[in-house]
């Protein structure tokens, strides 16, 4: 990978990971449209952990909080009516869709699925899905309101995101947005819910990083290094901004946005001006 590359791509990783328009699709996208290459899906997954750094400095209070109560509820009955401690049940249930669907179709997020067509395609179908939950969900729903089916239910759309398209944090919020949350309230568990599972494959991802077993570019220790410095700094101002925009904006921001994009990515296909695979 060039320096260039790895800079473009990090800026773009830290200003698209936390919004629902899909990180994954925007790196594949700018990489063949600026490039005519594929950095790989271990390198996106690599450059998730800076941005999930953020997370956790950001949260920081609330996940001493959540670890905290989670860890005396284990041994004190009386702990356990404690909120934190059941957010912490809820982060670690919602976590295992994508765990386990993420080792079982590894090898097919890293190669086919990466496909443009595949990728356009998710862009508007998972917009018009986050449309209709913005429209009918009642959001009224406040963060301590959540229940273990709420985090079930956000936890399955998570592991829709192994679809390059999809968007992690689109998914889960669409879901909260459905089950009634407020925008915040489905942000804010968004956000939580992302840490264990992005973090866990970002660490995975990393010997294939520096040497792609499939389809990908190679990347310096250096170049990881910096994607990461990068990434957390934008991406810890994305968070901030996300986070105030949701509670005075509706998401069709992002809808519009997403179809546009889609329609985009079909055109330049269609045109021949980039290459689907």
């Amino acid at each position: 990978m060039t320096w260039l590359q790895v800079i473009v791509l990090a800026v773009i990783q830290g200003l698209t990971e936390f919004l629902p328009i899909s990180s994954s699709g925007h790196l594949r996208l700018a990489d063949e449209l600026l490039f005519g290459t594929d950095a790989g899906a271990s390198f996106t997954a690599v450059s998730q952990i800076g941005t999930e750094a953020a997370v956790i400095v950001f949260f920081a209070k609330d996940i001493y909080r959540i670890a905290i109560a989670w860890f005396r509820g284990l041994f004190n009955r009386d702990e356990r009516d404690v909120f934190e401690y059941k957010l912490g049940w809820y982060i670690i249930i919602a976590s295992l869709p994508i765990g386990v669907l993420g080792f079982i179709f590894r090898d097919e997020v890293r190669t086919g699925a990466r496909n443009l067509w595949i990728i356009s395609s998710m862009f508007i179908f998972a917009g018009l899905l986050l449309a209709a939950a913005e429209y009918w969900g009642r959001k009224k729903r406040h963060m301590t309101e959540l229940r273990m089916r709420d985090a079930v239910v956000m936890g399955v759309a998570q592991a829709g995101a192994l679809i390059p398209g999809v968007s992690r944090s689109g998914g889960t919020i669409t879901a909260g947005l459905a089950m009634g949350l407020s925008r915040y309230a489905a942000a804010r568990f968004s956000f939580l819910l992302a840490i264990p599972a992005v973090v866990a494959s970002g660490v995975f991802s990393l010997p294939d990083a520096f040497n792609p077993a499939g389809e990908g570019l190679a990347a310096s220790g250096m170049q990881l290094v910096v994607t990461t410095v990068i990434t957390f700094i934008v991406g810890y101002a994305c968070i901030a901004w996300f986070l105030k925009f949701v509670q005075h904006y509706s998401m069709y921001w992002f809808v519009g946005y997403r179809v546009v994009v889609g329609l985009l990515i079909m055109g330049l296909l269609a045109g021949g001006v980039i290459s689907a695979t």
